[in-house]
């Protein structure tokens, strides 16, 4: 559903839940909120409960992501998150802690941000063969580090 260009999103929530908002206008990140304590030990992971039901809008997807300032000061990263239209349970946000200190996640805190995307349903398509592309195979690294990387290829498949 659509109101003013935005998608409607319905939702419910636990009692003492924060509702999910943007810290700004504009904001790409529905900022998601702990809704309950504990502390997370270093290299540990857990799935930290929202008090937040959604029902995001078929051809849609809630995507979490992490807080870029708890990434940056406590090392937290956020490691699931696809919320499927389909999915009616309770919202929770998979953090590992990759600090070597004891993360102390208190109730209320924002832990991580929902984008909503649409997204294309496809249909595959079981072919002997793919197109061939310049790039071909080539995976991990391949691209180089440097602009000064992409230079040397060029100039290797100029001379070759």
């Amino acid at each position: 559903m659509r109101k003013e260009g935005k998608v409607i999103i319905k939702f419910k929530k636990e009692k003492e839940a924060i509702e999910p908002g943007y810290a700004h206008d504009g904001d790409a990140g529905l900022d998601l909120y702990s809704n309950e304590s504990l502390v997370l030990k270093p290299m540990h992971r857990t799935a930290i409960k929202t008090g937040i039901y959604l029902e995001i809008p078929k051809r849609c997807v809630g995507l979490i992501w992490d807080k870029s300032g708890l990434a940056l000061k406590y090392g937290v990263k956020v490691i699931g998150g696809v919320v499927d239209s389909s999915y009616r349970g309770e919202v929770k946000v998979v953090i590992v802690n990759l600090s070597s200190k004891n993360l102390k996640i208190e109730k209320g805190m924002k832990v991580a941000q929902m984008l909503i995307q649409k997204v294309e349903s496809v249909k595959l398509n079981n072919v002997k063969k793919i197109n061939e592309t310049k790039r071909g195979e080539k995976s991990f690294g391949s691209t180089g580090l440097k602009k000064e990387d992409d230079i040397k290829k060029i100039k290797e498949e100029i001379i070759s």
